[in-house]
């Protein structure tokens, strides 16, 4: 995996299955990444303004907008659109630190 996305350090396993010929293969997969187990502490907090945007506001903390998933764990979100919806307007985000 990329260095640095979500699933870097995530487990690589794998499992030999019945490849449906007679004949068997193995496959390998990725373990379940659990989301929400960051225990980094808080860079910031950031108020959700009406327009914001996930990607913009992990631009601003981070300078990456692709680093979005950071800000989705700490806050135990599953879905990213959950945090910037429009009823989301004055929640306070967790921003963790980044982990090195």
């Amino acid at each position: 995996m990329a260095r640095g996305s979500r699933y870097d350090g995530a487990e690589v396993a794998s499992a030999r299955i019945v490849d449906g010929r007679g004949g068997e293969r193995e496959v390998s997969y990725l373990r379940r990444r659990l989301h929400g187990t960051s225990s980094a502490p808080a860079l910031a907090h950031h108020r959700v303004a009406e327009e914001d945007r996930l990607d913009l506001v992990s631009a601003r903390y981070y300078g990456d907008p692709m680093a979005f998933w950071r800000i989705c764990d700490a806050n135990h979100a599953l879905d990213p659109d959950d945090l910037v919806a429009r009823d989301a307007a004055g929640r306070l985000l967790v921003v963790p630190a980044p982990v090195v």
